[in-house]
C-alpha cells in the first residue's frame, strides 16, 4: 500500500441531531459493530473512531453524540464532547435525516458551525425510505440550510452513495500518513464497546420504562484460567430503585435476555465463549455527577 508524497489522512467529525444515523453509518464503514444503535435520544455517548484504510488515504472517521438542549450535568458532558470534536478535526460531516423534516434541531446545529472554520460536507442519510422526487426535494431544503462545501444523499443502511461520498471526503484530507495500521478499525477499547453493546441491549428491552439514564461499566475483561471462556464483569448503573426492578424484571426475565443478547454480539467481537456476569447497582442522580460520568467514561 502506498503512502507517498500523494497520500492523504484526517479526521472526520460527525454531527447532527440524534438518531438521524451516525452510529449506523459507522458499523456499516467498519464492517463489524463499534457503535450502538436506537431509537432513544443520546444513544452514542463516546466518540468512536471508525479508521477507514484505502490505497489513497485513510480516513478517520469520529462518531458523536447527537447535539441537544442538555438538562443536565451528562447533557452538558456530550454537547461538549461534540464541540471538541468539530474543532480538532479536517472535516465536518453534518448528517441529515432525508425521512423527516428539517427543523430546529437542524437550525440550531448549523448555528453552531457558523462558529467554526472548519469545512463541512452536509450528507442526507435514509434516502432509501424516499422516492427520487422527495429526495430532490429534500436535497434542495439541506443545500438553504448552510453553506456546505458539498452535499450529497446517502443511505448508511443500503450503502448507497458511500463511495462517492468517501471518494469526495478523501479530497478535502491534508496529504499526511497513515495513523494506524492497515488492519484497525476502530481505536476503541474493548471494554468500552462492550459495555456499550451491554447498554444497547437494556435500552432495547426496557422501551420507555427507563430513561436514558442507563449506565454501563466492564471495568475488566479476562480469560479464566485453564478453560477457552472469557469472563465479563459488567455493572449496569440506574439512577432509582424502580428502574433496577425493571432492569432485573420479574423472577430475574429482563437481566438474563440483556444477557442473552448481549452475549450473541460480544462473542463475535471477542472471538471467544463469553461468562457475562451481570449486576444491577443504583447511582442516585448519577447523570448529574460529573465525577462519576467520567469513570464511565462518557464525554
Amino acid at each position: 500500500m502506498s503512502t507517498g508524497s500523494g497520500y492523504r489522512s484526517g479526521f472526520v467529525g460527525i454531527v447532527g441531531r440524534p438518531n438521524v444515523g451516525k452510529s449506523t453509518f459507522v458499523n456499516y464503514l467498519a464492517r463489524q459493530k463499534i457503535a450502538i444503535t436506537s431509537e432513544k435520544p443520546q444513544t452514542t455517548r463516546n466518540s468512536i473512531r471508525c479508521i477507514i484504510t484505502r490505497e489513497d488515504a485513510q480516513l478517520i472517521i469520529v462518531d458523536t453524540p447527537g447535539f441537544h438542549k442538555p438538562k443536565d450535568a451528562l447533557g452538558e458532558k456530550l454537547n461538549l464532547a461534540v464541540r471538541s470534536t468539530l474543532r480538532d478535526v479536517d472535516l465536518i460531516l453534518f448528517m441529515l435525516n432525508a425521512s423527516q423534516t428539517i427543523g430546529k434541531g437542524d437550525v440550531f446545529i448549523a448555528g453552531e458551525l457558523e462558529k467554526i472554520k472548519t469545512p463541512t460536507a452536509g450528507v442526507l442519510n435514509k434516502v432509501d425510505l424516499l422516492n427520487p422526487e422527495r429526495s430532490e426535494a429534500q436535497l434542495e431544503v439541506v443545500k438553504h440550510l448552510y453553506d456546505f462545501d458539498l452535499v450529497l444523499p446517502l443511505s448508511s443502511v443500503t450503502g448507497e452513495g458511500m463511495e462517492t461520498l468517501l471518494d469526495a471526503l478523501v479530497t478535502f484530507l491534508p496529504q499526511g500518513p497513515q495513523y494506524y495500521p492497515p488492519d484497525v478499525v476502530t481505536d476503541q477499547p474493548e471494554n468500552v464497546i462492550v459495555a456499550e453493546l451491554i447498554r444497547e441491549k437494556a435500552l432495547e428491552l426496557t422501551r420507555e420504562e427507563v430513561p436514558y439514564a442507563v449506565g454501563v461499566m466492564v471495568e475488566e475483561i479476562s480469560p479464566r484460567q485453564g478453560s477457552d471462556l472469557v469472563d465479563v464483569p459488567a455493572v449496569i448503573y440506574v439512577e432509582k430503585e424502580s428502574q433496577k426492578g425493571i432492569i432485573i424484571g420479574k423472577g430475574g426475565r429482563v437481566i438474563k435476555e440483556i444477557g442473552t443478547r448481549a452475549r450473541k454480539e460480544i462473542e463475535p467481537l471477542l472471538g471467544s465463549k463469553v461468562f457475562l456476569d451481570l449486576r444491577v447497582k443504583v447511582k442516585k442522580n448519577w447523570t448529574k455527577d460529573p465525577a462519576f460520568i467520567k469513570r464511565l467514561g462518557y464525554g
